[in-house]
């Protein structure tokens, strides 16, 4: 029994650290500057002009898109999903 109580916590406890990454600005600002390099190389490789000033289109788009979605979850969870 106290086991079982024990491997809940220890499952709480690292369900918990999930769902923190998820929802932290770290991992938003590490995908949005991995997209950044990426994309950046990636133009700069086929000859684009301004490469780097191209790239930031599609990170900033990335950041905007996750700072918005917790009104937009908020709206659709009153309005679509209606507990």
């Amino acid at each position: 029994m106290n086991n079982d109580i024990t491997s809940i916590k220890e499952r709480n406890q690292r369900v918990e650290a999930d769902k923190a990454w998820e929802t932290s600005r770290t991992r938003r600002l590490i995908i949005a500057t991995g997209t950044y390099l990426i994309v950046a190389g990636y133009l700069s490789f086929i000859g684009i002009k301004d490469p780097w000033l191209h790239a930031a289109v599609p990170a900033s788009a990335y950041l905007i898109s996750t700072f918005s979605l917790p009104f937009i979850k908020k709206s659709w969870v009153t309005k679509v999903y209606k507990p």
